[in-house]
């Protein structure tokens, strides 16, 4: 019951960061001294994606999911941003502080949220889970990211590419490579779902995970607008909608 009040505490806290973030963002009216607020929100929405996790799957199971993807994102991130790896040559500016071994500490709370949210919407349309559901978690995933690598990158500065890509200088490996991690991590959560069967009765931590996405991507795509990235405005919330209206109709009762 109090994991339950801290959940719906963190969801208004959340929401209401949100609102004021996007008056701040919209009017441009953000201090550079108040920067520290973007790794704050990222926090916030990482943790209702772990707190999901704990409802959905139990303390055990859920502390070991949320950890790995944790950890094993920080570690993938660090790696990416060292050699390259994966994603492709990138480093990480100052805007999101702190930074832990030149990767800002808050990445791991945002992987927590893009893995949750796919996985809803992923488990939504393959509710007995399968390769189908980690293609489609991933492809959740990367749907996320062709709005937000753009307005980071091109309008943000909170990280630069060394490579370089067609798609506002972004390089393919970078989409290739959010697609495979998100893939393993929703593989390990398909796992841990044929080994610990749950009936789900309420199912507001679900709809507010979708409501989540929906919220990240609609934020990005306004800062996009504003600055003019309209092929990764479209790119990302056509999909992102259409992604979402299947998994309505599908989810199950």
């Amino acid at each position: 019951m109090l994991s339950l009040k801290w959940e719906q505490r963190i969801y208004r806290l959340f929401l209401l960061w949100y609102a004021i973030g996007i008056i701040l963002l919209a009017f441009d009216l953000l201090p550079p001294w108040l920067e520290w607020a973007n790794a704050v929100f990222l926090i916030l929405a990482g943790t209702l994606g772990f707190m999901y996790f704990l409802r959905r799957f139990g303390k055990p199971a859920g502390i070991m999911i949320g950890s790995t993807i944790f950890l094993a994102t920080f570690v993938i991130e660090w790696a990416g941003a060292s050699s390259g790896f994966l994603f492709g040559s990138y480093d990480y500016t100052d805007r999101f502080a702190p930074n832990l071994f030149g990767v800002p500490i808050a990445i791991g709370f945002a992987w927590l949220m893009v893995i949750s949210t796919s996985h809803v919407l992923a488990r939504w349309i393959f509710p007995t889970g399968t390769f189908a559901y980690a293609a489609t978690g991933g492809i959740g995933a990367v749907i996320m990211d062709l709005i937000i690598d753009p307005v980071a990158y091109q309008l943000k500065s909170y990280w630069i590419w060394e490579d370089t890509g067609w798609y506002y200088g972004i390089p393919w490996t970078n989409f290739f490579g959010w697609f495979a991690v998100s893939f393993v991590l929703h593989l390990l959560i398909d796992w841990i779902m044929r080994r610990k069967s749950m009936t789900i009765t309420d199912e507001t931590p679900e709809r507010r995970l979708v409501l989540l996405y929906l919220l990240m991507i609609s934020m990005f795509a306004m800062l996009g607008a504003l600055g003019g990235l309209w092929l990764a405005v479209a790119a990302s919330i056509i999909p992102a909608l259409l992604l979402v209206a299947v998994a309505w109709k599908r989810r199950p009762l």
